[in-house]
């Protein structure tokens, strides 16, 4: 197996479209030229598009690649039912939206949507994709005859949480803020 089909091969590629992510996330996608990436990712012009034929494609699959982590982190976290459901629902948002706080360029699900035309449909649908993990979490913990209410705190949590992202400066206070709104959600 040579360098360029191995595990080294897919290793510089995840490196590449991490840099490049904070790259598009920092100066967006229509001010973030190749270059710009190259360099943040310590490859060579000819070596990036050697990866990647556009920025288009650049772009499309550093989002895919961020959204599907940041998804199968929450997931994760909210099938770990020997663990509390307030624990999991934070470490879950903490997962899909916390990390982000701070970015210059906002929420990893945000971006895209903003540049639907160079996204692939899967990226498009992470964010329906949480929030049905959300709520089957959260109705999954209620016993049958409150599923109804459980889907309603499970919007208001999701609700909260976009508000959240809005409101606080730091990861922390996002945190902090978001285990108050869950401990009054789940009583």
């Amino acid at each position: 197996m040579t360098e360029e089909a191995g595990p080294g091969r897919a290793d510089r590629r995840d490196a590449v479209l991490g840099a490049a992510l904070e790259t598009f996330l920092r100066h967006g996608y229509r001010k973030t030229s190749m270059e710009d990436v190259a360099a943040a990712a310590a490859i060579s012009r000819p070596g990036l598009y050697f990866l990647f034929a556009s920025k288009q494609e650049l772009f499309a699959a550093a989002v895919a690649r961020a959204l599907a982590l940041d998804l199968a982190a929450a997931a994760g976290a909210l099938a770990e039912e020997a663990r509390p459901l307030p624990e999991r629902l934070l470490t879950a948002f903490d997962a899909w939206t916390g990390r982000y706080l701070g970015a210059v360029g906002g929420e990893l699900s945000e971006v895209a949507e903003a540049h639907r035309d160079v996204m692939h449909p899967a990226a498009l649908a992470a964010p329906q994709r949480f929030r049905d993990l959300v709520t089957d979490a959260v109705v999954a913990a209620h016993p049958p005859a409150r599923r109804g209410t459980a889907q309603d705190v499970a919007a208001t949590l999701l609700s909260v949480a976009v508000g959240l992202k809005h409101q606080t400066s730091s990861r922390e206070e996002f945190r902090a803020r978001l285990a108050t709104a869950v401990g009054l959600l789940l009583r």
